[in-house]
């Protein structure tokens, strides 16, 4: 397993930008599958986006492409989100996590999520 640790998150005016990066420890990490989703007050925890180990293979939920870019270094065991053209709806906690397969469904490991404010 891996431990993960999201940073990057805060407030941002309407179609700004923010990075958020995920660091993980442990042993392989270059064989998981990482990948990002959110929760907003009220609401489920939503798929934002997925990157394979390797890093040439990603996916983005629909209200997502275009706008948000996934990304890894393998070298720094880190994973990254940029977030651009950020509106008010993207308000919500980020979670970071780690799985060996590829997909939507809810991951085998977490981190503790980092909080994105988006002021209209």
């Amino acid at each position: 397993q891996v431990q993960l640790v999201e940073s990057g998150g805060g407030s941002a005016q309407a179609w700004g930008s923010l990075r958020l990066s995920c660091a993980a420890s442990g042993r392989h990490f270059s064989s998981y599958v990482m990948g990002w989703f959110r929760q907003a007050p009220g609401k489920g925890r939503e798929f934002v986006a997925a990157i394979n180990g390797k890093g040439d293979s990603t996916d983005y939920a629909d209200s997502m492409k275009g706008r948000f870019t996934i990304s890894r270094d393998n070298t720094k065991n880190t994973v990254y989100l940029q977030m651009n053209s950020l509106i008010p709806e993207d308000t919500a906690g980020y979670y970071c996590a780690a799985d060996p397969v590829m997909g939507r469904h809810y991951y085998d490991c977490w981190g503790q999520g980092t909080q994105v404010t988006v002021a209209s």
